[in-house]
């Protein structure tokens, strides 16, 4: 799969939406194109006196509905290709929730596990100079990814708001309560995708406490949505990071392994509990459950392991966990799919309230921001499903329709095709 292009299997979605509203290429030409992207060098000076100069990337895919808007992760893997991949997924994204947002998306090719702390925090005020020309509170607005979290926004915050010489919280979301945040930002991925199973489940008269669910991940997006999941009924049988994979047939204390990932770095390594089996992370993928809770990275399942993977429904947490192959094989197959611009919107539902809230002055209890958190999910979701119904299309295409549709109607309006 080294030859995978996330972007190409973007866009291959978004033709194929195109084409079962009946649109032409001119109707949504400029979304098939990033507006901007941004690719910088960082120079770090190490604790050790050696300077190395990491790469860093910024794409704006659109700002059609309003400021682009999405995360940054530090990745080794991090490129051009999958920034560009991840910023369209915001755009769609945002749109399916009806935000007034575009999709922005960044990235710096790091592995944050080899810096200190002290590296890591010049290495983030070295990137927020590179790209603060095209960031804003009215521009465009990062958030935590993969290997990013509030630390990093705060970071970010403070090397900003010291370059345009005045307090800006709201140039990034997902900051710690003491400088800006919103409460219930740290739970709204996992959250947001707990609500869109229950309104499936709800919608197909199925009962989540009769589920056995296993888990890929367990970073924010998979231990909070598992924990979550553990705590609405569901059975989680399996859970697995980058270095392990746990399996136990009768339920695993999701409470525990949610504690103890949180107080040894975001890691599993070395849980244990009586009745836990170390399995391999194939194994996981190919448990026999009803639900397979993907919320680890961008093409995990693809068509070397899809045939092997038993669950009926798959809950994608993570951008872009399936290629177009897999996805093509379980719709075939009869699987459900919750596809990721709708499931994992709670990040970004919840982002938009901490924006909101930053420019007011005013915030709001945790309580208010999930209960408009749950009004969003299961609006966005029934204008899903309600697509896929009438046209007879598969989730994901429904998802792309819906945002295609209002992201059409802005462009005619701003008059982009005149």
């Amino acid at each position: 799969m080294s030859t995978y292009n996330p972007y190409e299997n973007m866009l291959n979605t978004l033709d194929a939406a195109a084409n079962q509203l009946g649109l032409t290429r001119n109707d949504y030409e400029v979304i098939r194109h990033p507006e901007r992207e941004l690719k910088v060098s960082i120079p770090l000076q190490l604790d050790n006196g050696d300077v190395k100069v990491y790469e860093g990337y910024r794409c704006q895919h659109s700002t059609i509905r309003g400021s682009a808007k999405g995360g940054l992760r530090f990745h080794p893997d991090a490129d051009e290709n999958e920034v560009r991949a991840l910023a369209a997924w915001m755009t769609i994204k945002n749109a399916i929730a009806n935000l007034p947002y575009g999709g922005g998306k960044g990235g710096i090719k790091v592995d944050p596990k080899t810096l200190s702390i002290r590296e890591l925090e010049r290495l983030t005020r070295n990137f927020t100079r590179r790209i603060a020309p095209i960031i804003g509170v009215n521009t465009d607005v990062p958030a935590p990814d993969v290997n990013t979290n509030g630390q990093v926004m705060s970071w970010i915050v403070d090397e900003y708001s010291t370059l345009k010489g005045e307090w800006s919280p709201g140039v990034v979301t997902g900051k710690p309560i003491e400088v800006g945040g919103s409460l219930g930002r740290n739970e709204a991925t996992g959250r947001g995708c707990l609500i869109a199973l229950q309104t499936y489940l709800e919608r197909e008269h199925l009962d989540l406490s009769k589920m056995a669910v296993a888990v890929q991940g367990f970073g924010n997006v998979g231990s909070v949505g598992a924990l979550l999941i553990s705590r609405a009924g569901g059975k989680v049988v399996g859970i697995g990071d980058v270095n392990n994979a746990y399996y136990k047939a009768d339920g695993i204390d999701v409470e525990a392994a949610y504690v103890y990932a949180n107080s040894h770095g975001r890691s599993l390594d070395g849980y244990t509990e009586e009745g836990l089996t170390i399995i391999g992370h194939e194994e996981l993928l190919d448990l026999d459950v009803d639900v397979l809770y993907l919320a680890a990275l961008e093409n995990q399942v693809n068509a070397d392991n899809m045939k092997n993977i038993k669950a009926r429904i798959i809950l994608e947490g993570a951008n872009g966990p399936l290629t177009n192959d897999a996805d093509a094989y379980f719709t075939e197959k009869g699987a459900t799919i919750i596809p990721d611009v709708l499931a994992n919107g709670g990040g970004v539902v919840v982002s938009y309230y901490e924006w909101v809230q930053n420019k007011a002055g005013f915030y709001w209890s945790e309580e208010e921001v999930n209960e408009r958190l749950k009004v969003n999910m299961q609006n966005s979701f029934n204008a899903v499903w309600e697509i896929k119904e009438k046209y007879n299309v598969p989730s994901r295409l429904a998802a792309y329709m819906l945002a295609l549709q209002r992201l059409t109607a802005a462009i005619k309006l701003h008059g982009y095709n005149c």
